[in-house]
């Protein structure tokens, strides 16, 4: 005699079923954040793509004033976020012709600040990917140990033996084994795509955040106006990361920033 899936659910008892709708709802829920974060990496990769030419075609002709109001405008885009908040913290300085070294270093910082952030609201919902194809299995486990110990007691109650007697049980307690696999594969396969998609899009983000600090560098003077770039010998110190020993050169042309995607 052959059962379906639906006679074998109509034959699972309480707790079996309790199982099921775990999985169920753990399934659910991974398929909807999947689904968001699909979508919000979609937005922000075609928002980069919009964005960058634009960019760099602002700071080209200098004008930073339109070069940050087009990062305010591209929100979605993870590198309008980063690059925006570096020209927002020095675009008073380079205004006031006040640009220093230090401040070159504070735009530095904030950039990582905000990059810090842009990669912490990409990763938000990996960990219920994780965390259900981590778990999902044992769920599924659970139900079926319990259910395995039920046929077992049921076949001591009434006296009988042998696999006839206990193999109904043990099909319902299989099957939310199976289930719960059903449920932690795809939200592994999940969990990785999107890590990878993640990092490739923190690759973007730290190239064309020190294609901005070139910039800041190579087209500051050393009285802090643009216009004489400062030549680094020694960009960063390898202790404290600051830049170190600049010299004056004449600036042959404003450098443009080059988005990898």
């Amino acid at each position: 005699m052959q059962l379906s899936l639906l006679d074998i659910y109509n034959q699972m008892g309480n707790f079996a079923k309790g199982i099921v709708y775990v999985l169920a709802i753990m399934s659910i829920w991974t398929l909807s954040v999947a689904i968001k974060k699909w979508w919000d990496l979609r937005q922000a990769q075609g928002e980069t793509r919009k964005f960058a030419p634009e960019f760099s075609q602002f700071l080209e002709e200098d004008n930073l004033g339109e070069a940050v109001t087009l990062a305010d405008k591209y929100k979605k885009s993870h590198v309008a976020r980063v690059l925006g908040g570096a020209l927002t913290e020095i675009r008073p300085l380079i205004q006031d012709g006040s640009v220093t070294v230090g401040d070159i270093n504070s735009a530095e910082r904030a950039i990582e600040r905000e990059m810090l952030m842009t990669i912490t609201d990409l990763k938000r919902g990996l960990g219920v990917m994780a965390t259900v194809g981590a778990t999902a299995p044992f769920v599924g486990l659970l139900g079926t140990t319990m259910g395995i110990v039920n046929s077992f007691a049921a076949m001591a109650a009434s006296g009988s033996g042998g696999l006839a007697s206990i193999s109904s049980g043990v099909s319902e307690a299989l099957i939310t084994t199976a289930f719960g696999l059903v449920v932690a594969i795809p939200a592994v396969w999940l969990f990785n795509y999107f890590q990878i998609k993640i990092d490739n899009l923190t690759a973007e983000m730290t190239y064309t955040s020190k294609e901005m600090i070139d910039y800041m560098i190579k087209n500051v003077t050393g009285t802090g106006e643009f216009g004489i770039a400062l030549h680094p010998r020694v960009q960063h110190d390898g202790d404290s990361g600051q830049l170190t020993d600049l010299a004056v050169i004449p600036r042959e042309g404003l450098s443009h920033v080059n988005v990898y995607w």
